[in-house]
């Protein structure tokens, strides 16, 4: 098995508490209402949001993958922190294992915050993937900047 591993991390002119709680506290409602040309519906299998949790991400008709499934590793509300790892679905392609996140939402000194993913690709075999992880990098990018202008359209929401 072997391992491959990114980072990537987003400037917002959101704060910490704000872009946390609708994009990992309520990013089950948040999501699907801010790109719904990507995700349908998020439905939690088992879980009530904290470590264990498990949710089935569907994806909208015409996307190319159907769904994924994570379970939450851990989640730091006071640290604004969240662990999950994608365990099922046909994103991971049949040859990766499954997909491991940590997310953290620090505060940036202009007074938003810094959005940092980092993602370790746990493949079956030896397999690049590399393009894979670029293709979700850009789609989950486009997610966090919808979430963000969300919040900046409905600032007393969060």
């Amino acid at each position: 098995m072997g391992v491959t591993c990114f980072e990537h991390e987003i400037a917002s002119p959101v704060p910490p508490a704000k872009i946390f709680k609708a994009s990992v506290l309520e990013s089950d409602t948040v999501i699907p209402k801010v790109v719904p040309h990507i995700v349908k519906c998020v439905e939690v299998i088992q879980g009530d949001g904290g470590p264990g949790t498990i949710k089935k991400i569907h994806f909208c008709e015409g996307h190319k993958f159907k769904f994924m499934t994570h379970r939450i590793d851990a989640v730091d509300k006071e640290n604004y922190s969240i662990s999950y790892t994608v365990i099922d679905g046909d994103m991971l392609c049949g040859f990766i294992e499954s997909i491991s996140h940590e997310l953290t939402v620090s505060a940036s000194p202009d007074g938003g915050s810094i959005y940092k993913n980092k993602i370790k690709y746990h493949t079956k075999g030896d397999e690049d993937c590399t393009e894979h992880a670029n293709g979700g990098k850009e789609e989950g990018i486009a997610v966090f900047k919808a979430i963000e202008a969300h919040v900046i359209a409905h600032p007393d929401a969060y």
